[in-house]
């Protein structure tokens, strides 16, 4: 997580994320920091569900690396699920905070 720390992410609108590209492939390696991202996911929707609280999540799309300030509504096995249909893919995650 450290170089992502350093990283310039660009800030984009919720809505926006609904037309971006995300490849197959994961941003991440490690699988300690895959564990990480989980955990992390989990506690923003915990979040979002008890008290409507956004997070920030740091993801990368097919052109680069963004974050969005939102609500988790709901997690699957392969995304998380914004508000009005909106997904990010769980594999284009760093982080959220």
């Amino acid at each position: 997580m450290t170089e992502t720390l350093t990283t310039f992410f660009e800030p984009i609108e919720k809505e926006e994320i609904y037309f971006l590209e995300f490849p197959k492939t994961d941003v991440l390696e490690d699988k300690s920091l895959k564990r990480q991202r989980i955990a992390s996911l989990t506690r923003g929707l915990a979040f979002g569900n008890i008290s409507q609280l956004k997070i920030e999540i740091y993801f990368e799309d097919s052109e680069s690396k963004k974050v969005v300030n939102t609500t988790i509504w709901d997690i699957t096995d392969d995304k998380v699920i914004l508000k009005k249909d909106v997904f990010i893919p769980i594999n284009r995650i760093y982080y959220s905070q």
